[in-house]
């Protein structure tokens, strides 16, 4: 048995939400390495091509992207719809999209707030998984969905506000396990990643406007430091290939122990 072998993924094509920057330009760094096309999409033309510069000379392979609000449900769909009927057949896709938009407190966050929240974390989440797995179970060769939920779905930071975001992302990994139970049957797998504290440009902007939060993070996490983007990658290509195909349902915590305490 050729072990390593399981992890490549030669011949398949990714799809990547948010993927111009963070945790999601890593993730699909690192599936074009395993030998992956890549599909990217990010809000803005300007980092989606110098994210698609990057893969290509990292690894060499076909990228192709797409400019997508995805806190927009409607254009989110249009998306997802295009990329299918475009770029398809999908192998793999990754809802990587999401993030705390405010610091308002849940007696001071609005509705139109709360539900933007919302929408960017787990409606796209939903929708994305909705067409694309759709397809993968009408094609009948099974398929990889990943989804980035966080460690706040077990947790709530601490001097935080937006709970929506906690909330989205408990509501992802729930959904992720609820999908996995419908679509085994299809060799269609669905897992989720439960990231802690990474250093992403996000990150390092609250560092910068708010660094108690951060230092009040890492304060809590038992390996005193918080990840590097850099070490998500490995741990996306496993979900995505051969190598975790009797895996599915399973939330991985990846947050140096923070909720361990």
């Amino acid at each position: 048995m050729v072990y390593m072998e399981k992890f490549r993924l030669d011949g398949k094509t990714a799809v990547l939400t948010g993927a111009s920057r963070g945790l999601g330009r890593v993730m699909a760094l690192a599936m074009a390495e395993a030998g992956a096309d890549v599909i990217i999409t990010g809000r803005t033309e300007e980092s989606l091509a110098k994210t698609a510069k990057d893969i290509r000379a990292h690894g060499g392979r076909k990228v192709d992207t797409v400019a997508l609000d995805m806190s927009e449900p409607e254009a989110c769909q249009a998306g997802f719809e295009h990329i299918r009927d475009t770029f398809g057949p999908v192998d793999i896709l990754v809802n990587n999209v999401g993030n705390r938009l405010n610091a308002d407190s849940i007696v001071d966050q609005s509705l139109t707030s709360w539900q933007k929240t919302i929408d960017t974390n787990l409606t796209s989440c939903f929708l994305g998984s909705k067409i694309l797995g759709s397809a993968m179970i009408e094609r009948g060769t099974g398929g990889r969905i990943i989804s980035i939920s966080s460690m706040n779905a077990f947790v709530s930071n601490r001097g935080i506000g937006d709970r929506a975001y906690e909330t989205s992302k408990a509501a992802v990994l729930q959904f992720t396990k609820a999908a996995a139970a419908d679509w085994a049957p299809h060799g269609v797998t669905v897992n989720a990643i439960c990231p802690g504290l990474f250093m992403t440009d996000a990150n390092r902007e609250w560092n910068r406007t708010r660094p108690e939060v951060i230092e009040k993070l890492v304060s809590g996490i038992p390996m005193g430091r918080a990840g590097e983007p850099d070490e998500i990658g490995a741990l996306a290509v496993f979900l995505a290939s051969d190598a975790s195909s009797y895996m599915t349902g399973a939330g991985v915590v990846f947050d140096g122990g923070y909720t361990l305490w």
